[in-house]
């Protein structure tokens, strides 16, 4: 049962075409589109080249050692100013 709709977008006849078609599939029938839509997703990646899986492989290693550095640093500084605030716990005063 085709309607014919003048005023509506093409996008929203779309949508309305694809909702009143999910609403009539069973749960199988929506299980099996699933399944057909992963694989058609996996089809369309891209396996990188061995160049390209080791530069962005660097890029990663780079960028947590460069974060590390970062959080030792404000590790440092905190550290610091908690000691200048409360003093040095393993000073004993008489």
């Amino acid at each position: 049962m085709a309607k014919n709709v003048v005023d509506e977008p093409s996008e929203d006849v779309v949508a309305n075409a694809r909702k009143e078609r999910a609403e009539r599939r069973g749960p199988f029938g929506r299980f099996a589109l699933f399944i057909r839509q992963v694989i058609a997703e996996l089809r369309k990646v891209v396996t990188p080249t061995r160049r390209e899986l080791v530069n962005f492989t660097l890029v990663v290693l780079v960028f947590v050692v460069i974060m590390m550095a970062l959080v030792w640093g404000i590790d440092q500084i905190a550290s610091f100013l908690v000691t200048f605030t409360f003093g040095d716990p393993n000073i004993s005063t008489p």
